[in-house]
């Protein structure tokens, strides 16, 4: 029985297990990339290293050496020699690193703003997994509404997978990335549009007064000049679709038509639900993973009966054209401008390539060091560290 129970609950805590919503794996050589960035950033600080002269006594052997001639003697001197070296080069080096790792860690974002109204989640959900080739990072990679950051979206994605190496960098983002990103913008209130008088094209304020002219003329004079209002306002969260034959949003909104005269109450003409599938195009630019929409297909109906459905074709073009020449460039001046990656600050995507797969994509990329190590370095440091770089008292040997 205590068998039986302890398989229940291994199971139970596999069936809740979180995948991540985003995967990052660095391969060898954008690690060998680093180790010479790294060991570029270390011969630069110990160029400002003073190590004072060595003065003593090793059996019979009495040395004074000083630091200009330490790698002429290098070959000469005994092993006593080398561990007093070790004693004033090692805790050198291991202060330099620490004071390199940290200050390249602090610069990676895990929760931070996306914008005014959404941030993001970047928090490991695990240790690094490191093999002789690659390391491994799992993000949750989730989007949250500022004004409820204990909000979090259920996980029910497909888990992302990276099996390729040839890149220096791959990164995987499952639906759930985008899908709490479309939800948390949704609770947010962003998605929803309203056009009123001169902000209606003029062709399409034109056909709706023809559309709705039986309504309006029954109307009163006061009103029936009055400005018009195209609202539509998305009834759900959208959702993303990931294949290998490309990623979509599919959108419903409601549609709604109204005359609003000034100072009195609005008169609506008409309510219908227009249903829109938008194809996605994800590129990685710099450390920004940026989206570009394109309104595919597009439908509308009404919410009363399949004979005003049939009356509202004549709308569905000029609305599909409104859309397009009107919504979607605002939609993607925003999802243009992109959600940071987790990266240290001064590394750079560079000559990506995307795949997609079924329910998830991976980005395979290059790095570029857009600013120096020393640059971070300097820029991350504490104020004490700034002003010596010399190491505290150690007796550790390399």
């Amino acid at each position: 029985m205590a068998l039986l129970g302890a398989l229940f609950l291994a199971l139970l805590a596999g069936a809740l297990a979180e995948f991540p919503g985003c995967k990052i794996r660095v391969t060898s050589k954008a690690l060998e990339l680093v180790k010479q960035e790294g060991l570029r950033f270390l011969e630069q600080e110990l160029e400002t290293i003073t190590i004072p002269d060595l003065r003593g006594k090793e059996g019979h052997f009495y040395y004074n050496i000083s630091e200009k001639v330490y790698d002429f003697l290098s070959t000469f001197i005994t092993s006593g020699m080398r561990f007093l070296l070790n004693q004033q080069i090692c805790p050198v080096l291991y202060h330099v690193g620490t004071v390199l790792l940290n200050a390249l860690l602090d610069t990676v974002p895990v929760r931070s703003s996306v914008d005014e109204l959404v941030g993001i989640d970047y928090s490991l959900m695990k240790d690094p997994v490191a093999s002789t080739s690659n390391l491994d990072m799992d993000f949750r990679g989730a989007f949250f509404p500022l004004t409820e950051r204990n909000w979090s979206l259920p996980n029910r994605a497909v888990e992302p997978q990276l099996r390729e190496e040839e890149r220096m960098v791959y990164v995987a983002f499952s639906e759930f990335f985008f899908d709490s990103a479309m939800e948390s913008y949704f609770r947010a209130g962003a998605l929803q549009l309203s056009l009123v008088g001169d902000k209606v094209p003029h062709d399409l304020d034109m056909l709706l007064r023809a559309t709705y002219f039986g309504s309006i003329v029954l109307l009163s004079p006061a009103v029936i000049d009055s400005p018009l209002k195209l609202e539509l306002r998305v009834l759900a969260p959208p959702r993303c679709t990931i294949k290998p034959s490309g990623t979509t949003i599919s959108v419903t909104a409601s549609v709604t038509i109204a005359l609003v005269p000034a100072d009195k109450p609005e008169v609506q003409l008409s309510s219908m639900t227009m249903d829109a599938r938008l194809s996605a195009k994800m590129a990685l630019r710099g450390k920004a993973l940026r989206t570009q929409l394109d309104l595919r297909r597009f439908r509308i109906y009404s919410n009363h009966s399949a004979l005003e459905s049939l009356a509202l074709i004549p709308l569905q073009a000029p609305l599909k054209t409104m859309l397009q020449i009107g919504v979607m460039p605002m939609l993607n001046e925003r999802t243009w401008r992109g959600v940071q990656i987790p990266l240290p600050e001064g590394i750079n995507f560079v000559r990506e390539v995307v795949t997609n797969h079924a329910g998830f994509l991976t980005i395979g990329a290059d790095l570029h060091f857009a600013k120096g190590l020393r640059e971070v370095i300097e820029k991350n440091r504490p104020a004490d560290v700034r002003v010596s770089t010399a190491p505290p008292p150690s007796t550790a040997a390399v």
